[in-house]
């Protein structure tokens, strides 16, 4: 039987050139992997957005660092953080490298286009950046987002097009709430918007006393978005002070747990007042 394998020693030594040849014997009918062959668009969804989220918990892991600006520059971080930074950044490039490679068999465009048509965009975008026809001088970031935005709506677009309806629904709300304040539809302040947040706590109270699961579940929708913006006024990231949050419940249950496994077996069903305590000693310890 002859030997069907691709030579590595053959492909590209250029890298993003090199990850896409990858992809096509990956693909290839004849010696190529039969996993890689029977997946489609469709079946590809869920690993991007698993790659994506092993992405963040890589950048969150960088700790300072992935704070810091290029002007602090070289930045000290941990050896560890940093490789595996780079290798889930290598795992969602795989992702877009592959739906290309489908792409590409399909007939429709394939990687180097992709990679060709956001450069393209990038330099479109930045006509205080690049020669265009346009011609445009911006000294701060907020100048930069609303150009972008009226460029966006030369183009057709709604304000809030540009936001994923799959994204988690906290960060989503924040996104949009960005978007429509950059053409004033927004609070002044955030104590403006502690007063929505109130407004919207009463009327959650009065669906919760009327009882209706259906207007209960859209004053507390109306809610949590209201907290969205309370975050966006205050500096605050809504996804990130949630996950921080569960992430600190986690820890402090841990400890609830480990307690009354320690002092009654793992069968041991703890009094309310019991657990309340070894709550409260958990809080202590993260304090300490």
């Amino acid at each position: 039987m002859s030997d069907t394998r691709f030579d590595p020693g053959q492909l590209p030594a250029d890298g993003f050139a090199r990850l896409t040849a990858v992809m096509a014997s990956l693909r290839a009918a004849q010696g190529g992997c039969p996993w890689d062959r029977e997946q489609t668009l469709a079946t590809l969804r869920a690993y991007l957005i698993e790659e994506s989220y092993e992405l963040l918990d890589a950048i969150d892991a960088l700790g300072a660092a992935a704070h810091a600006l290029p002007a602090a520059a070289p930045f000290a971080a941990d050896a560890v953080a940093v490789a595996h930074f780079r290798e889930e950044l290598g795992d969602v490039l795989l992702q877009i490298a592959f739906q290309s490679r489908i792409a590409e068999e399909m007939g429709w465009f394939d990687a180097d286009d992709v990679a060709r048509g956001i450069a393209d965009k990038m330099v479109r975008r930045h006509p205080h950046v690049f020669i265009t026809a346009e011609t445009e001088h911006h000294e701060t970031s907020a100048q930069v987002l609303d150009a972008w935005e009226q460029r966006k709506r030369k183009d057709g677009k709604g304000a809030l097009d540009g936001v994923p309806k799959n994204l988690p629904a906290l960060l989503r709300g924040q996104r949009m709430g960005e978007k429509a304040a950059r053409i004033g539809f927004d609070w002044p302040n955030v104590t403006s918007v502690l007063t929505k947040v109130d407004e919207e706590l009463l009327e959650l109270r009065e669906a919760l006393r009327e009882g209706d699961k259906a207007h209960i579940a859209e004053e507390l929708g109306d809610l949590l978005f209201a907290l969205t913006s309370l975050a966006r006024h205050a500096g605050v990231d809504a996804e990130q002070a949630a996950r921080g949050t569960l992430d600190k419940f986690t820890r402090r249950f841990g400890h609830v747990e480990q307690g009354i496994e320690a002092r009654h077996g793992k069968a041991y069903r703890a009094s309310l007042d019991e657990l309340e305590l070894l709550w409260q000693e958990a809080k202590a310890i993260e304090r300490a």
